[in-house]
């Protein structure tokens, strides 16, 4: 089993900048892709962006160009540099482990963004 705790989250001000960080407990976290997913209220979760295990990286439409997705394997660490951020860019972010295969997935408990001046 492997936990995934996110931080980060917080208010935001339109065109401000937030930056999420998520630790997974586990020692082989450079086997695993790591994305970050947000569902904000009424809607379903959506995938914001992901990295693969050797660095492949792909981002939803909405987020391209603002966004940025990176991963520091020495510190079991994915972060979300989050840019010229949007009122609707408000939503619950959770971090996701998963192995190449999909045979292994898991979530973190999530952490509220809310963009609003």
């Amino acid at each position: 089993q492997v936990q995934l705790v996110e931080s980060g989250g917080g208010l935001g001000q339109p065109g401000g900048s937030l930056r999420l960080s998520c630790v997974a407990s586990t020692s082989i976290f450079s086997i695993y892709t790591m994305g970050w997913y947000r569902q904000a209220p009424g809607k379903q979760r959506e995938l914001v962006a992901f990295i693969s295990n050797d660095g492949y990286i792909n981002y939803a439409d909405s987020v391209k160009g603002r966004f940025t997705i990176s991963r520091d394997n020495a510190k079991n660490t994915v972060y979300l540099q989050m840019n010229y951020l949007r009122p609707e860019d408000t939503a619950v972010y959770y971090c996701n482990a998963r192995t190449p295969s999909r045979t292994y997935n898991y979530w973190g408990q999530g952490t509220q963004v809310t963009v609003s001046s």
